[in-house]
């Protein structure tokens, strides 16, 4: 069985089709889904989601482009989320260099108070980190806690070998199929033990699947070019990676 460690069944065009999304990834032996919040709104459609399907779990959090925009009571919101049984991580947070839709400084605002919170309720993080590598690295050794996923994966082998020495987890979406050596590379020094696999779904299809829809279904075309890169078999794939995700989200 496999695990799609972050999708946003939350996110429009799958939310309004999430059963049927929900049964094609059990068909496709995608058997646990982590639905991730990026704003109050999502991240409690995500647990609601968590509540309606036994398979669905949710993350709660402020992606960094929604961060200029969240109310004054966030916080407080935020936490109250995190009470919920299948709630099992702080995420989406982070930092974005790329697209810039706020201030630095809101972001890594907003980024530090969500680790502050993740280390005081014992929760992972997962963080989306784009063209911000050094604020990443420097924000999580401030604060000391590592106790974290970089989902999406973008950066280099070094900025991963670094990272894990840290702690670190590391997870790989549809892009591993596009091609791209930095990539490649990546996925070549992320041991198993910290390695998972993600669709970030409806976002970043596979490349067989490029210009539809994506969804967990798609996560066994991701697996298949994990086993190619590190010359093994799938199912050891299938296996060890599910094994990692268990044991991160404590599933």
């Amino acid at each position: 069985m496999y695990i799609d460690t972050h999708c946003h069944l939350n996110y429009s065009p799958l939310y309004e089709q999430v059963e049927n999304v929900i049964q094609r990834a059990l068909d496709a032996c995608v058997k646990q889904l982590i639905c991730v919040g990026t704003d109050i709104s999502s991240s409690k459609k995500a647990i609601l989601l968590a509540e309606q399907y036994s398979n669905v779990f949710a993350t709660v959090g402020i992606h960094p482009h929604d961060t200029e925009t969240a109310k004054p009571s966030w916080q407080k919101e935020l936490i109250e989320f995190t009470k919920h049984n299948k709630v099992v991580a702080i995420g989406e947070i982070g930092l974005d260099y790329y697209r810039n839709y706020a201030p630095k400084e809101i972001q890594i605002a907003f980024f530090s108070k969500q680790i502050e919170i993740a280390r005081d309720l014992l929760l992972p993080i997962i963080i989306h980190n784009r063209r911000a590598d050094k604020d990443i690295k420097d924000i999580l050794t401030k604060y000391n806690y590592y106790n974290g996923v970089l989902h999406c994966y973008s950066s280099n082998e070094d900025y991963a070998s670094e990272m894990l020495q840290l702690g670190l987890y590391i997870s790989f979406t549809g892009s591993v199929t596009y091609g791209s050596k930095k990539t490649e590379k990546a996925v070549e020094v992320v041991p198993f033990y910290r390695l998972m696999l993600e669709t970030d779904s409806p976002f970043l299809s596979p490349l067989s699947k490029r210009g539809q829809t994506n969804e967990p279904a798609n996560i066994p075309l991701i697996a298949q070019k994990i086993a190619e890169l590190k010359e093994c078999s799938i199912d050891d794939v299938t296996s060890k990676t599910t094994q990692t995700a268990r044991r991160f989200f404590n599933l």
